[in-house]
């Protein structure tokens, strides 16, 4: 076994391990810091096969943001850890036996007999001169490009979606006009009183 099959089962075991206590650690906080090891771990995967660009954007993208993000909403939510672990066993059952079709179902629908993968001979490793990032790059903007484009559309009409199910305008809270914040002048804010002065005898 080489080198390189040691750090790809290591890292491989740290990932599953890893996404495991994501969805059975109790604790949203250490789930989510659990999570971000996961992505690390994937990201060292992705770097195992000369992915840089890959693995880069997803420490940056998913680490550096989404889950710090994540941490901040989970941290100032009032969450009651005593109602999450009531009735946690009643669903265990349930849960496994889906889980377990879950991953029955991803292996055939996308396993490497479906793609042709188990034919393709391993590519010789490329020189320093390649970038994957270009290649990256003219794949998905020629022959990806529609798809690429329905993804972006699909993820604006999400964005929107959140943005409108989350705004309600409630009467207790008071709002600003930016039209009227903007068209004030300092006169309206700023009124000058002359006094006359005291002399101290």
């Amino acid at each position: 076994m080489t080198f390189e099959s040691l750090v790809f089962y290591f890292f491989s075991a740290v990932l599953l391990w890893s996404a495991a206590m994501v969805v059975t650690i109790r604790n949203p906080v250490k789930a989510a810091l659990f999570l971000v090891l996961a992505f690390v771990s994937a990201a060292s995967l992705w770097m195992l096969v000369e992915a840089e660009f890959l693995a880069i954007v997803l420490v940056l993208v998913y680490v550096g943001a989404v889950m710090v993000l994540f941490l901040f909403v989970v941290m100032m939510i009032d969450v009651n850890l005593a109602e999450l672990r009531q009735g946690f066993g009643d669903y265990l059952p349930l849960g496994g036996l889906v889980a377990v079709l879950m991953v029955v179902e991803m292996a055939i629908a996308v396993g490497p007999a479906q793609f042709g993968l188990h034919k393709v001979p391993i590519p010789a490793a490329l020189g320093s001169h390649y970038s994957n990032t270009r290649a990256l790059g003219e794949l998905l903007y020629t022959v990806y490009v529609y798809p690429f484009e329905v993804a972006a559309v699909i993820l604006l009409v999400a964005i929107i979606a959140a943005i409108a199910l989350t705004m309600r305008r409630r009467p207790d809270t008071k709002y600003q006009n930016p039209a009227q914040q903007v068209n004030v002048q300092a006169r309206d804010r700023l009124r000058i009183i002359k006094m006359p002065t005291e002399h101290k005898s």
